[in-house]
């Protein structure tokens, strides 16, 4: 399985946290593939404290372009660990507080019953319209996905059909409504919708 490093930066003030104090908001940046694992943790979180966890998802990539341009996140759960150390290098983070809470997994998918074999089968032949992935400048699983195709050597034959999401929640939408006949996603969000028959796991040497 293709498996990517993925951390958690925290830069939380300890008074948000700390017992008997009063309520307060912390502000959540989370990566678009463990969208749905945050929100089930965030409703465990509120419901046993009085704290609040404000949520927003989207791909690492841009998150570090807004706290770099001064987006006030206290939380940042990356897809990848470089852009956790980058925010850490550009003094933007505090040093120390990064860990990998995950282990993430590319699969290619389509909801087409069969379409996907459990092999890269259908990627080889070409036998597809269009093939979608998250843009790899800023989803660290679209960059997983350009590097499986250039190890298969397919990534200048399957171009042509590629079709970008912004970050892997979207081109899971692509997919799933049938405007991509393929697509590279993370394999956390087929399990958490049950829709994990149709597709290839993807080796980690690729």
């Amino acid at each position: 399985m293709a498996r990517l490093p993925v951390s958690l930066l925290l830069s939380v003030i300890l008074s948000v946290c700390a017992p008997g104090t009063r309520a307060d908001t912390v502000s959540v940046a989370v990566a678009a593939n463990f969208a749905p694992t945050m929100h089930a943790l965030a409703r465990v979180f509120e419901h046993s404290g009085e704290h609040a966890l404000q949520i927003a998802t989207g791909a690492s990539g841009k998150f570090v372009a807004q706290v770099r341009h001064g987006a006030p996140f206290q939380v940042f759960l990356s897809a990848d660990d470089s852009k956790p150390i980058e925010l850490v290098r550009l003094g933007l983070a505090v040093p120390d507080s990064r860990f990998t809470y995950a282990i993430g997994e590319l699969a290619l998918w389509s909801s087409v019953p069969g379409f996907v074999d459990g092999t890269p089968a259908r990627l080889t032949s070409g036998a597809f319209d269009r093939l979608a992935l998250a843009n790899p400048r800023l989803a660290p699983y679209g960059a997983a996905a350009v590097a499986t195709l250039e190890h298969l050597n397919l990534a200048n034959a399957t171009r042509a059909k590629w079709v970008q999401g912004e970050n892997v929640a979207q081109t899971y939408q692509f997919v799933h409504s049938g405007n991509a006949q393929l697509g590279f996603v993370a394999m956390a969000q087929l399990i958490a919708r049950g829709e994990t028959q149709n597709a290839w796991r993807v080796p980690a040497h690729l």
